[in-house]
């Protein structure tokens, strides 16, 4: 069965979801019959890449907000992604535009490593403060994960359609924020849910996805 999630890779909450998805996808007995796939999303597409901005900087002029504001809710969110075991290190993250390492993303789904992939990119910009759009750093990022042809998709736009039509596709499906979860093409749940109700989705989801299966069969 296949989980479809949209996030993207500066969004505090996909990185805490994800925590929580996997903590419900561990607990699950047939979890070697999930296929989980990460879709492109972009919370700002027009953001320019800033190593001089902060994220508070940019969250107070983004929304309009004070910068005493802007710092509350990093902190919150810093506070969240804590109880699931994530060290965030907000203050000196780096302001970037994803689409590269969305196609990143797209190249290591296409070799069969996106989950090391996309769990190697939200802690280097999470946790470690790395600049996502950098050539230099994705190509390291990439090298670690083991991903084969990786300047050559940097130095092109390989891979540029497939974000696209990913994007296209959440807009079609009428996504408006990140994570959303699609289960088996038939459920979807949005933002970062409880565990439990992970776990709930998924055991109903495969409950169904199973009976259309043998259904399909007898009709062979």
């Amino acid at each position: 069965m296949k989980v479809e999630i949209w996030s993207d890779v500066v969004c505090p909450f996909c990185y805490i979801g994800k925590r929580r998805f996997e903590k419900a996808l561990a607990g699950f007995s047939h979890k070697d019959q999930i296929e989980v796939i990460y879709r492109s999303f972009q919370l700002n597409p027009d953001i320019q890449t800033d190593n001089n901005k902060s994220v508070e900087q940019y969250l107070s002029e983004s929304k309009g907000i004070s910068l005493d504001k802007a710092t509350e809710m990093t902190q919150y969110v810093t506070d969240q992604a804590a109880l699931e075991g994530l060290g965030f290190q907000m203050k000196n993250a780096v302001v970037a535009n994803t689409f590269r390492s969305h196609r990143i993303l797209q190249l290591a789904l296409s070799q069969g490593k996106q989950q090391a992939m996309k769990e190697r990119l939200l802690k280097a910009y999470f946790i470690e403060e790395k600049n996502i759009d950098d050539i230099g750093v994705l190509t390291n990022l990439s090298n670690e994960v083991g991903l084969t042809n990786v300047e050559e998709t940097i130095k092109t736009e390989t891979f540029s359609e497939e974000v696209k039509r990913d994007i296209l596709e959440s807009k079609q499906l009428g996504i408006q924020g990140v994570p959303f979860f699609v289960f088996n093409r038939k459920y979807g749940i949005s933002g970062a849910q409880d565990t439990k109700v992970f776990a709930e989705a998924i055991n109903q989801s495969f409950m169904e996805w199973q009976e259309e299966s043998l259904q399909a069969e007898g009709d062979i």
